[in-house]
């Protein structure tokens, strides 16, 4: 596995893919320490690609990510990982509609942890899953940092943010 830490507009990212693809993208948080396995090597110019495209995503010049993704998972998070990349740029879903895309309607909750535990934030774009009544709730980066990122994506307007605490 190779790494490294990314700037970027909602702070410092860390990334780590190996041969099979993108692995991780995390957001730093106070509550939650970066882990650094003793067999991760920094990365040389393997990830040049994700760091790129992540730059353009946060100047607006890009919409959708074209990456080789490999997150680790149960075959539920893979479903809802998947349902996740579906959803536009610009749009967001809730977490009930998410539950129906997969054809679990009944799994709310369950979606929402599955949607939580996504290892590759921004990419996979758990930020576009908001509450049933448009409030955001609910993640793992923090909710400033998903308003963040659905402002940038146009979703908000900064007057319009709700945040449910």
């Amino acid at each position: 596995m190779h790494y490294r830490y990314h700037d970027s507009p909602v702070g410092p990212l860390l990334i780590a893919a190996d041969d099979s693809g993108l692995q991780l993208l995390l957001m730093e948080l106070d509550s939650r320490p970066w882990r650094i396995e003793d067999h991760w090597q920094p990365a040389g110019r393997e990830l040049d690609a994700v760091c790129s495209q992540l730059d353009e995503y946060f100047a607006g010049k890009r919409r959708q990510f074209e990456l080789r993704l490999a997150p680790r998972g149960t075959a539920f998070q893979q479903a809802v990982w998947q349902a996740l990349l579906a959803i536009p740029y610009g749009r967001t879903c809730s977490y009930s509609e998410l539950a129906n895309v997969i054809g679990r309607p009944q799994a709310v909750r369950a979606v929402g942890t599955a949607n939580g535990a996504n290892p590759i934030s921004i990419i996979v774009p758990c930020h576009r899953v908001i509450g049933r009544d448009g409030s955001l709730t609910g993640y793992a980066g923090g909710l400033p940092r998903k308003q963040q990122l659905l402002e940038l994506e146009g979703v908000l307007q900064p007057t319009q943010a709700q945040l449910a605490l």
